[in-house]
């Protein structure tokens, strides 16, 4: 059996020293997960926040699409100056004429 041998205390402080670096990489490594782990929440976050206003976004469409419907069948085809708020239906020359035609 070899005699044992004790290390410097220069070969000791280098010892320690990397130890040291292994458990500061750690920590770094672990810190790191956890502002991943952050972020990816903040992503899903904010992927709900577009799919709400996404959502949103058809609804207004929707109800855009029956307002005009409605106002249609109240007024008929035409054209709304938004400034004023006056409605000027369209005239019946510019609606083209329906023609039943059979071959």
């Amino acid at each position: 059996m070899a005699d044992a041998v004790k290390f410097t205390e220069d070969e000791m402080k280098q010892i320690n020293t990397l130890q040291q670096g292994y458990v500061n990489l750690q920590n770094a490594l672990g810190q790191l997960g956890v502002n991943r782990i952050r972020l990816n929440q903040q992503f899903d976050d904010l992927d709900t926040a577009e799919d709400n206003v996404r959502n949103q976004f058809v609804e207004n469409q929707t109800k855009e699409r029956e307002f005009v419907d409605s106002i249609n069948k109240k007024y008929g085809d035409g054209n709304l100056d938004l400034t004023s708020g006056v409605f000027t239906p369209k005239s019946t020359e510019e609606t083209p004429e329906k023609t039943d035609k059979t071959l």
